[in-house]
């Protein structure tokens, strides 16, 4: 009984073994080539379970998912022999098996490899025709599309659909970077003196339409105040000679009191004059004092002492 067992367990073994050996599953991210002693028999199996014959079949698996190839860095030259350094990446799928299989073997670093050529001669192309300033103004969109273009036809041979191409980065060389960076420094340093220089003239041109403003309305001011104070002599002196006609002596007499107020203001005021002078006119008239002759230490002519303490026609 045991041995009966034992046989109908390896059988049930062989079973399901044969089983696992027939059937096989294929995921929906997945393309599948069936093989038939090495030849290819199938190449468009559907997602899900399938069969095979043992030991004459053989399945092979390839990812469908979309696969991203970032390239290295690349130098290229533009239209005037500008080096421009490129970092692009592409996006691509497997769309025929059977021609991926056998054209590339299957292998993702060969199909790489093949985009990566013609990636790289597709950009050459596409900025040995432009300019510096083409590629950096807005023509960065249609060098991608071209080379997508370009290289969807080229790759459907490999059994290989390219989804999308993209230009990361594009970099001058860093030698003719600092080239730029330094006549772009210089140009802006130009345009700043250049500001200053036309700020300045304008100030000055402001500065000296204010100073001679300025010297206008001081020559204004003095001619307007010359004029009034000329109109206010003219009118002093007329005012003066109309009282000075009316009564001659009166006005004799008032400039005379007003000389003698100014003269002795101070009780400390010393004169030294001609008693005969006409200063003392109206000191005789009015029966004053006589007035006191001294000799002047400086001077040998005789004259009149007068002092503050003496009130006029006192």
């Amino acid at each position: 009984m045991k041995s009966k067992s034992t046989i109908l367990l390896i059988v049930l073994g062989l079973v399901v073994a044969g089983l696992f050996s027939v059937f096989y599953t294929v995921d929906q991210r997945e393309r599948a080539i069936k093989f038939k002693f090495g030849e290819i028999v199938d190449s468009d199996i559907q997602p899900g379970l399938n069969w095979k014959v043992p030991f004459i079949n053989n399945i092979r698996f390839f990812d469908a998912r979309v696969q991203t190839m970032d390239s290295e860095p690349e130098r290229y030259l533009t239209v005037e022999k500008k080096t421009l350094v490129v970092d692009s990446f592409i996006k691509w799928r497997i769309d025929d098996v059977h021609q991926y299989f056998t054209r590339l073997q299957g292998r993702i670093t060969n199909a790489q490899s093949r985009l990566g050529q013609r990636v790289n001669d597709s950009l050459r192309q596409e900025f040995g025709r432009r300019t510096l300033q083409e590629v950096i103004s807005g023509d960065r969109a249609v060098i991608m599309e071209s080379v997508r273009q370009a290289m969807v036809e080229e790759a459907k041979q490999f059994g290989i659909e390219v989804l999308d191409v993209r230009l990361k980065r594009v970099d001058l060389d860093p030698a003719i970077s600092d080239g730029v960076y330094a006549r772009m420094q210089a140009e802006r340093q130009r345009v700043a003196k250049e500001l200053r220089a036309q700020g300045e003239e304008e100030a000055e041109k402001i500065r000296a339409d204010a100073d001679r403003q300025r010297e206008i309305l001081l020559a204004n001011a003095r001619r307007d105040a010359e004029q009034v104070r000329g109109e206010g002599d003219a009118i002093a002196t007329a005012t003066y000679a109309s009282a000075f006609g009316q009564d001659r002596d009166f006005y004799n007499l008032y400039r005379s009191l007003n000389a003698y107020t100014r003269t002795f203001s101070n009780k400390d005021d010393l004169m030294v004059i001609d008693p005969t002078s006409e200063f003392f006119r109206y000191f005789k008239q009015s029966g004053a004092e006589p007035v006191t002759a001294v000799r002047d230490s400086n001077s040998s002519t005789l004259g009149s002492t007068v002092t503050g303490n003496t009130p006029p026609g006192g």
